[in-house]
């Protein structure tokens, strides 16, 4: 497998000199083609910061990012809407679909923006919803799904294009305990696919659906271990600091 991100040193200070604050502190960080990783950590930990730096929605003060072979850590925002566009598909909590748009709508538009054309972009916009369970749900507007629906439209849009990335910010973190066990169903169905997922999440049993945890705290990476890792320990009778199974 080839590297899809490599972060080395990474660094984000704010107010730089006596009142700093390193909200990343030296990070790196690979993921391989193929995994899936949740990257955990509780408020204030920096794992939004991360995930903004992952996700090409800021950049680091110091420190490298080489996403899928490119050089992203100190692009301007127009270069940087480019590769958002391109490599990443994005899961947010909030779903943020367009409520006067059918599931189907919004799941083209991301699309749009990338100048496929119409016959194409339905085509792709349909297997997407068909991938999460939704072929009977492409008419219906945002108000007439569920919550656990919404987030597979959210879902289908961020694969629909087939980017190297996808990138799931507490994607289940406003699902009842249902819809959430069906969208990690999904999640862990797309990585068996071949699928690169990187999840943010404070919630370890929304991580430990993952095949690798990454924890952070005080803006460092705390551990780093394989879910066959993780099964050794608790097995052994021993723990992983701040890790709940």
């Amino acid at each position: 497998m080839d590297a899809l991100i490599e972060v080395t040193d990474l660094y984000k200070i704010y107010n730089p000199g006596e009142n700093e604050v390193r909200a990343l502190d030296g990070v790196s960080l690979t993921v391989q083609e193929g995994e899936f990783v949740a990257i955990i950590g509780h408020s204030g930990s920096g794992k939004s910061t991360l995930m903004n730096m992952l996700g090409c929605l800021d950049v680091p003060t110091d420190g490298t990012y080489i996403l899928n072979g490119q050089d992203v850590s100190h692009l301007s925002d127009n270069e940087l809407s480019e590769v958002r566009n391109s490599e990443i598909g994005f899961i947010f909590q909030g779903f943020n679909l367009i409520p006067n748009l059918t599931a189907l709508e919004n799941v083209e538009l991301p699309l749009i923006y990338r100048k496929i054309e119409r016959n194409k972009r339905k085509t792709l916009a349909m297997e997407a919803l068909r991938k999460v369970g939704l072929e009977q749900r492409m008419k219906h507007k945002p108000s007439e799904m569920s919550g656990g629906q919404q987030q597979r439209v959210a879902i289908a849009r961020a694969i629909a294009a087939a980017p190297p990335l996808i990138l799931a910010d507490e994607p289940t973190g406003n699902l009842d305990s249902k819809s959430t066990k069906d969208i990690m169903a999904i999640l862990n169905q797309l990585n068996e696919q071949g699928n690169t997922i990187v999840l943010i999440t404070h919630d370890d049993g929304i991580a430990a659906n993952a095949r690798r945890v990454v924890r952070i705290m005080d803006g460092r990476i705390e551990s780093d271990t394989t879910r066959e890792q993780r099964e050794e320990v608790y097995n052994n009778g021993f723990t992983i600091p701040g890790f709940e199974y």
